[in-house]
């Protein structure tokens, strides 16, 4: 950050933008503490008088806009408005938290406080320091939920204002933001941030991407728009004449959720046909349930048009585990198009809209216990147990930010909520730790199903348990819920902790039971260590404890009639394949190459210094980033790449821009699928348009037909991206192929 002194129209603009915060704050059904808010930012401004960010604008101007974020698009009070102005100033001047305190309460402190914890980012440079790092965001969940509300607030802030960030740190910030915090702002309710960190995320890591469906869009939101007036005005008339006081809004697709659907279903943007939803909020009448009355408009909008039979959500009498609540129907417009309406109350929509400020906003009591009370109380519980390694730790969490659930019942009837794709397994460790040690098998429907059995939504799970059943080393396979997956291992942790403790006991014996020993156990541990080529004592006494070693041979290795170092290879299971994971051995981490981090891909140095991921396969032409691994070797992934996600995430100062400048000097198999009606001579077409138009040569062809249609796979050599793009795009254009694709591993 720079330091300078601001300039009269600086000092005028950080005047205004606070005037802004206070209007804002004015709007608010808060109780006014104007005064408070005042003193914290003159305290503030005078802090960080004459420091600049990386944009060369005054850094006052940062915090001012996380407090504008927290108030007007979150709902928070005063309390929060403070702490957001002043989240910067233990981290970045003199003050300390306990002159936050004497200033402005213990309150206020506390959050600033636990906002400087977790600064710069939730991962550090090393894995210790990214574990406990986040571990210090979650734990504020349960200490006070405004230190993460005001943490996403400052990464909206900082994510509309990432330009000024060179673009390594882009790709770092952008990545950590799609990992993480766009999941945790989804969960905790606040979907309108999400879906601008979602964008922006996607803006950074895949710039031209996001300016060509940019351009589509807004190049027919025009049309987008008159389509819905059209849609919406026999609703508004409907609704007028039920004497309802409502809102009708056109809610249009964000660039990153387009871009999500032409992936996931490989098809350009021209297919995308439901860019338009249509949400209603009303103001319930007092005299009936806010439920029925959306069921009311619901029947009022399907006499008008036709409902689509399988998209209906009804999250009114099953709440989503963020807390989210309204009526969708999905229906045929008059034009012959299907445009989702979604149904909500006032109050439905400041909490979909507001997440869980609202949620809390709008409990009753103490009873109260909804879906994201339960989230939090499972978050706590993964917390009194993380994980040792920073990846698993992370891991786990991540597990519970999924964004779809499916309600299953107990055989009481009663209704739970388990993440899309769950298991039976991870049923009985919701249900409890102990039934899912114990569990051998579920019956579902009244069927029996196996463990791995994935619920479906209005299953009837019944879980059934053996006392002699513990839990196998493959459940970590099975289970998919953080919950179950954070139980087994601590379960596996148990077992390995007594499995150590009974083989150092073996080893005490065997040592006290042979009279000619001449040397002291310390000699005996690290001669059998060195014998068995094992890291530390706890992983020797781990695998005498399993019977993986056996202690009649201790003699002859440790002092034998000759040479004792004589190395021979231990043969057996490793403690990984029984589940449990020994202590790793600290690496020394290579430090990443001086100077800028960005690289450029030639036809020199690709597959040499720089070497093409498997797990993506990306060729010339993908948007790709470099990361440098502990032994120096620089792996180039896509942008877009699982792998590379986890990476950008967690080794942020390993991540390098690339760029590449090739000649289309080497070729790169590539593979691509195609689907369409089977006619006599299809894929002779198929095989001229890549052969003979593209000059492309072939390396395998797999082709299948069953009842008209065919598939075909085929592994061709390309280029780069740009040739690859411009043979499917011909290929897409023949009469009888209805779909192609590149194939992506990940």
């Amino acid at each position: 950050m720079q330091k300078s002194v601001f300039t009269q129209e600086e000092e005028a603009m950080i005047q205004r933008e606070f005037e802004a915060l206070l209007a804002d704050y004015a709007r608010t059904p808060h109780r006014q503490k104007t005064d408070l808010i005042t003193h914290a930012f003159n305290f503030a401004n005078k802090a960080h008088y004459g420091v600049r960010r990386l944009s060369g604008e005054p850094y006052i101007l940062h915090p001012i806009s996380v407090a504008r974020i927290c108030v007007s698009e979150i709902g928070l009070g005063s309390t929060s408005i403070c702490a957001a102005l002043l989240h910067d100033v233990v981290e970045d001047t003199d003050y300390t938290v306990e002159d936050i305190a004497g200033l402005f309460g213990e309150k206020i402190a506390q959050i600033v406080s636990g906002l400087t914890k977790i600064s710069g980012g939730v991962f550090g440079s090393k894995a210790s320091e990214q574990a406990e790092n986040f571990r210090k965001l979650l734990l504020t969940i349960s200490d006070d939920i405004r230190v993460v509300l005001i943490k996403i607030a400052d990464r909206l802030h900082n994510m509309r204002t990432l330009g000024a960030q060179p673009k390594d740190k882009q790709y770092k910030i952008a990545g950590e933001t799609q990992y993480i915090y766009a999941p945790l702002a989804h969960r905790l309710g606040l979907f309108p941030i999400k879906t601008e960190l979602e964008d922006l995320s996607f803006k950074y890591e895949h710039p031209e991407t996001w300016e060509d469906i940019h351009t589509k869009l807004e190049a027919v939101r025009g049309k987008q728009l008159e389509s819905f007036e059209q849609f919406a005005e026999p609703i508004r008339e409907r609704l007028e004449s039920m004497g309802y006081h409502f809102t009708l809004k056109a809610r249009i697709k964000s660039v990153y959720s387009i871009w999500k659907k032409m992936v996931q279903k490989q098809i350009p943007f021209e297919d995308v046909y439901d860019l338009l939803a249509v949400r209603i909020v009303f103001t319930p009448n007092e005299s009936m349930s806010e439920k029925d009355q959306c069921w009311m408009i619901y029947s009022a909008i399907t006499e008008i048009y036709r409902p689509h039979p399988e998209r209906i959500r009804d999250w009114i009498s099953s709440p989503k585990a963020n807390g989210y609540e309204a009526l969708h129907v999905t229906v045929m417009g008059k034009e012959g198009e299907w445009v989702e309406v979604q149904i909500r109350t006032d109050r439905m929509n400041e909490i979909a809209e507001r997440g869980y400020a609202a949620h809390w906003k709008y409990k009753t009591g103490e009873s109260d216990d909804g879906e994201l009370d339960k989230w939090l109380r499972e978050i706590k519980e993964i917390l009194e147990h993380p994980e040792k390694d920073a990846m698993e730790f992370l891991g786990t969490f991540k597990l519970n930010l999924f964004a779809q659930e499916v309600f299953v019942f107990t055989p009481k009837g009663e209704v739970m909520t388990m993440p899309l794709g769950a298991t039976a397994l991870d049923f009985a460790f919701l249900l409890h730790s102990e039934l899912g040690e114990h569990c051998i098998g579920a019956k579902v429907n009244h069927s029996l199903v196996p463990l791995s059995y994935k619920l479906k939504g209005g299953d009837q799970v019944e879980i059934l348990t053996s006392s002699s059943q513990h839990p196998q080393p493959d459940w970590l396979e099975i289970a998919t819920t953080a919950k179950a997956r954070n139980c087994l291992h601590q379960y596996f942790r148990r077992e390995e902790r007594r499995y150590i403790k009974h083989g150092e006991k073996l080893m005490d014996e065997a040592i006290a039971m042979d009279k000619n020993l001449q040397v002291n156990k310390d000699t005996v541990v690290g001669r059998m260590m060195n014998y068995y080529h094992l890291e530390n004592p706890q992983a020797l006494y781990l695998q005498i404890g399993q019977g993986q070693i056996r202690l009649d041979n201790m003699h002859d290795i440790v002092a034998p009639k000759q040479s004792w170092w004589r190395h021979v290879p231990f043969i057996g299971r490793k403690p990984a394949e029984a589940g449990i994971q020994p202590s790793d051995k600290s690496k020394e981490i290579v430090k990443p190459k001086k100077g800028p981090h960005t690289i450029v891909l030639t036809d020199e140095n690709l597959g040499k210094e720089y070497k093409l991921s498997s797990c993506c396969h990306p060729i010339p032409g993908d948007e790709v980033l470099g990361y440098l691994d502990e032994d120096g070797q620089m792996h180039i992934h896509k942008i877009d790449c699982p792998e590379a996600n986890l990476l950008k995430t967690s080794y942020g100062k390993r991540i390098y821009s690339a760029s590449w400048n090739t000649h289309r000097v080497q070729s790169f198999v590539e593979t691509i699928e195609l689907k369409g009606i089977d006619k006599f001579g299809v894929f002779i077409q198929v095989l001229q348009a890549i052969t003979t138009e593209f000059h492309i040569n072939l390396r395998s062809i797999n082709v299948s037909s069953d009842d008209g249609i065919f598939r075909g796979t085929l592994e061709i050599y390309v280029y780069d991206r740009k040739e690859l793009d411009e043979l499917l795009k011909a290929l897409r254009k023949l009469e009888d192929i209805k779909e192609v694709k590149r194939v992506i591993d990940n």
